[in-house]
């Protein structure tokens, strides 16, 4: 005699649903594999380049206005910066780049902002901008220790970039990284010194850290 087994719908139904876990787990599991072999390939090719850092150096500074009057400063600079992309195989989309300068780590001018701009490989770039300050509030220190160089006959600028930029690798483009570049400028500035006529730097040294 044969037994004759009937399931209930609820049993067929719990069957079904098992099913299509399983084979959603399949297709999960299929697709986090795909996406991590690509991100592992993205970050090998990645550091078989190794992009190296933008190098930049001050061009020329011309100095037209730095006033002090009290604990207020009024300022007027131009500069021109070198940028320069030393890699052979990488690409660089600059997105951020705000210019301004210190004196004894006090800013002395308002920010300066440059447009976006896209950088080749092996390319450079002059970036110009005028950094202006107009009643800018500065430490009470400021006066005696501009007075000092003047007696030195030398004035020390700093002029800083902060920025983000974008590695581009083939058709690969990075997310943001952030970058500062610091630029050390030694002026002539002794006693008697006019600002009627620009004041280019003696000697300047830039660095960049990302």
């Amino acid at each position: 005699m044969s037994v004759i087994t009937i399931q209930s719908p609820k049993h067929c139904a719990t069957k079904q649903v098992l099913k299509i876990e399983r084979n959603y787990k399949k297709i999960l599991f299929a697709f986090s594999t795909f996406f991590t072999t690509i991100l592992l390939l993205i970050l090998l090719i990645y550091f078989i380049l190794k992009p190296s850092k933008p190098q930049f150096s001050l061009q020329e500074l011309d100095i037209y206005q730095l006033n002090l009057t009290g604990p207020i400063l009024n300022s007027s600079i131009q500069l021109t910066l070198l940028s320069k992309n030393p890699n052979q195989k990488v690409s660089i989309y600059y997105d951020e780049f705000q210019v301004y300068a210190t004196y004894k780590n006090q800013q002395i001018t308002t920010d300066s902002f440059l447009p976006p701009f896209y950088q080749g490989q092996q390319e450079t770039n002059l970036l110009s901008s005028s950094l202006i300050g107009n009643a800018l509030p500065v430490a009470p220190s400021i006066g005696y220790q501009m007075g000092h160089d003047q007696a030195s006959g030398r004035l020390v600028l700093n002029l800083k970039v902060n920025g983000k930029l974008r590695w581009k690798i083939g058709t690969w483009v990075s997310g943001r990284y952030r970058f500062n570049v610091n630029c050390v400028s030694v002026t002539a500035f002794g006693i008697g010194t006019s600002m009627n006529v620009p004041l280019p730097p003696m000697t300047s040294q830039c660095s960049t850290i990302i």
